[in-house]
């Protein structure tokens, strides 16, 4: 029997580690033995308790300052690197590399010879040279590599043993979820998960809940509040009719259970989404959503049925698309319906069963 040892450098609540989350459960649940190496105080903390899980943790953060997070990163992939290498003498050890970024228990993988498996979220040819130095390690390093989409599978120079496999939802998240069109509509009420990142977007959702004071926009940050409030202070954004501004959450159901529209805004000019973890959450929901023109993202939407497709510079239209979705319930119904209709395609325990292939080599 194969045993995996799964490595992911940074443990929060943001899509990869969820990601994650639930196919490590889903294999842990069948019986798998796994042994995790990742860093403390994030969604993977949920694995714990697991009897047939062994976890590994390390200190890890980002910083504000480039140079510290390429610092503190370049460390972990050395601690990693020699770490991996306990592993020499287990046999049929399978390394399931999470991510781009652990490069370093990757090469040690390989050259102990054991089988490497990237779980491949980003989309490195729209980042800087940093990623594609990294995408290129993982197409010489891998054994196979699993994408979450076409679309970011396009990028790759190599095309054998490469699968694409989108996401999923846990069905116990999605258990938690209570759709009700007519409801959601009489909330009138538009969330957005982002981060302080300037390409998520996060600045133009301040924008258009300054435009449509008449509705509540709710927005959920993935970082502190600490973070959140020198944010605001920096860019002078000071309290805004309607917006309510909520830090990292460990559970965001209740958060889609009491909206009404779901937008991503990442702007494709800086930053192309390869998957909408988020979208799918919504759609999961019944929700209609806003999400980019381009990328895997775009590829979960059919523009005008279960939502639209547009770009953050066109964010005029996206006040009116909010505007006219919130005041038109036979639109609103017929998009909410094929949001959830869409949504059935993401399932589970496919997911689950086409990833252990790939890992253990039964494709």
């Amino acid at each position: 029997m194969k045993q995996i040892v799964c490595f992911h450098l940074f443990n929060d609540y943001s899509g990869s580690p969820k990601v994650l989350n639930m196919v490590l459960k889903g294999l842990l649940e069948k019986g798998e033995n796994i042994e995790l190496v990742t860093s403390k105080g994030g969604v993977l903390d949920e694995l714990n308790s697991h009897p047939n899980m062994k976890r590994y943790s390390y200190s890890y953060r980002f910083s504000t300052n480039p140079a510290l997070t390429m610092l503190r990163y370049s460390w972990v992939q050395l601690y990693t690197f020699f770490y991996a290498f306990r592993y020499i003498f287990r046999k049929n050890t399978v390394f399931y590399i999470n991510t781009l970024l652990p490069v370093g228990p990757a090469l040690a993988g390989r050259l102990m010879g054991k089988r490497v498996v990237y779980h491949y979220h980003e989309n490195a040819f729209a980042k800087g040279v940093f990623y594609k130095a990294l995408a290129f390690c993982m197409q010489k390093l891998a054994h196979e590599i699993i994408c979450v989409s076409a679309y970011q599978a396009s990028f790759l120079k190599r095309k054998k043993g490469v699968t694409v496999i989108p996401n999923a939802l846990p069905t116990e998240f999605v258990s938690r979820l209570h759709p009700d069109a007519e409801a959601a509509f009489n909330r009138k009420t538009v969330l957005m998960l982002s981060s302080l990142k300037e390409y998520k977007g996060t600045r133009e959702f301040i924008e258009l809940a300054d435009r449509l004071p008449q509705y509540k926009f709710v927005l959920v940050i993935n970082d502190t509040q600490e973070n959140i409030d020198k944010y605001l202070s920096d860019n002078k954004i000071t309290n805004i009719k309607g917006l309510t501004i909520y830090p990292r959450q460990a559970d965001v159901t209740s958060f889609y259970n009491a909206a009404s529209v779901v937008v991503c805004l990442t702007n494709p000019q800086l930053a192309v989404e390869t998957f909408g973890l988020t979208t799918l959450e919504a759609m999961s929901a019944e929700l209609p959503v806003i999400v980019p023109t381009e990328g895997g993202i775009a590829e979960m939407v059919e523009n005008g049925v279960n939502g639209f497709k547009m770009d953050v510079q066109e964010l005029d239209e996206i006040e009116e698309t909010i505007r006219r979705m919130l005041t038109n319930s036979d639109l609103y119904l017929s998009l909410s319906v094929e949001a959830l209709s869409h949504s059935a395609a993401f399932n589970e325990q496919a997911m689950l069963q086409r990833i252990e292939d790939v890992v253990y080599g039964n494709k």
